[in-house]
């Protein structure tokens, strides 16, 4: 089990308490469409305390990336303590009451896998909680089953980059480590995009030559990233399937996937279904996140420029220690 430092909010100690650290993500990487899920050096980080006290009941308290805390009067509504009553009735057994401490620095609804991480750590905490091992195989399958995209909960679970297959009612899923080399330059507007309102608007069918466009530049990004081509990223992010239907929801965004190459920028993709977008890059970090910015501001729209990692390690325990009496 990894250890890491805990982050400031959760510096009390408390009696049965368990930590998680799990990443944002960004799916599809332009030709991989639903197969394609890549682990970002941005958390979600969760703690859940057991409550033994008489006629207690579960309660979450959360901090989100905007610094603001909520109290939920219904902790039904939360994703993470639904994941883990989830996964208790799955493996069939009793989750007791916890107190859940979330902080969040993954913006909700930006396409970035807030909910998958979400579900993660929710199906996480509940096995450590219940003091089983977590099962990776398992949790995949239930995260897929709450959140509904398997190549974000995927990367989630696993980190790097993950391609993922379904077969029948289950998921397979296959990691491969993420160069150093490339850094993501994520740019996020203010605004929310549904992933109900970005899948209405694709297709139901597509051309054969649109079909085979993006099956070649699928199987490209993951022979270039083994020998080291990057120069071919920017081809491998090209897409036909979905980025040139969901673009025109977001304003600014067609811009943006239409900016040239220029030193360091080696590609550009909608994040998921949006409305985030990222830029793979090897220099000119800061030059290129202003690029990027500066669509979203001509279309009255501000955003949040973040240069990230790739996280290669996913779900990862924090050491918890145990409280004073």
């Amino acid at each position: 089990m990894a250890r890491l430092r805990r982050p400031d909010f959760m510096t009390k100690d408390r009696r049965e308490s368990y930590d998680v650290r799990v990443p944002a993500s960004t799916a599809n990487l332009g030709a991989g469409f639903d197969c394609f899920g890549l682990a970002l050096e941005l958390y979600l980080f969760a703690r859940a305390t057991v409550l033994s006290a008489p006629g207690a009941e579960s309660l979450a308290r959360s901090r989100g990336a905007s610094g603001s805390t909520q109290l939920p009067s219904n902790p039904g509504e939360n994703l993470i303590l639904r994941a883990m009553r989830f996964t208790a009735e799955r493996e069939g057994f009793r989750l007791p009451p916890v107190r859940l401490a979330v902080n969040n620095c993954i913006p909700l609804a930006s396409g970035l896998g807030s909910s998958a991480a979400a579900a993660v750590a929710g199906i996480a905490l509940a096995y450590r909680v219940a003091g089983r091992e977590v099962s990776k195989d398992d949790a995949l399958q239930y995260a897929r089953e709450i959140d509904g995209h398997a190549d974000n909960v995927a990367a989630a679970l696993h980190g790097g980059l993950v391609v993922t297959l379904a077969r029948g009612d289950s998921v397979v899923a296959v990691k491969k480590r993420w160069p150093k080399a490339i850094r993501l330059v994520v740019v996020t507007p203010r605004l929310t995009l549904e992933t109900k309102k970005s899948r209405s608007v694709l297709p139901e069918k597509v051309d054969r030559a649109d079909a085979v466009y993006n099956l070649q530049r699928s199987a490209l990004m993951v022979a270039l990233l083994e020998e080291r081509r990057y120069e071919l990223l920017w081809d491998a992010l090209q897409d036909r399937l979905h980025q040139p239907f969901r673009q025109h929801l977001i304003p600014g965004v067609p811009e943006i996937l239409a900016l040239p190459r220029t030193p360091g920028l080696m590609g550009i993709a909608l994040s998921g279904s949006g409305p985030s977008v990222v830029g793979l890059a090897m220099a000119q970090f800061e030059e290129i996140g202003r690029a990027m910015s500066a669509c979203f501001h001509r279309a009255g729209i501000a955003s949040t420029v973040r240069i990230l990692e790739a996280d290669q390690d996913g779900l990862m325990f924090i050491e918890s220690r145990s409280s004073r009496e």
